[in-house]
């Protein structure tokens, strides 16, 4: 059965590009969200099996919507996504409980290989 992913950016372009590498890539994109507020309702709502999730969002950031979604699921695989240059955010990322993160502009190839590895 394909990985199920939920999809997190305030860019709709972002979100595009991310479902673009994963869906030609067999994975299954079950949901989108353009802030923290509505990832945690759609992480309860979906039960994916991967978020991508990134950083700087209106309404809740990604680090404050991963510890929340941990609190539903200690179990939850989340891979942030940062701009360069947010180093100091992504050590509270992975702190907070992501698996990984990729930068942007997106590498199909390390989006591909951050996913592979956070699915396992």
């Amino acid at each position: 059965m394909a990985t199920r992913v939920l999809i997190v950016d305030d860019a709709a372009f972002m979100r595009m590009m991310v479902k673009d590498i994963l869906s030609k890539n067999g994975y299954e994109i079950v949901g989108e969200a353009e802030n923290g507020v509505k990832a945690l309702e759609k992480y309860q709502e979906l039960k994916p099996d991967l978020t991508t999730m990134d950083i700087t969002m209106p309404e809740m950031d990604g680090i404050t919507a991963v510890k929340e979604i941990k609190k539903l699921d200690p179990n939850a695989k989340v891979i942030m996504c940062s701009a360069m240059g947010q180093q100091a955010m992504v050590v509270e990322a992975i702190q907070a409980g992501a698996r990984d993160f990729i930068v942007k502009p997106f590498q199909p190839d390390r989006v591909l290989e951050a996913v592979r590895k956070a699915v396992g």
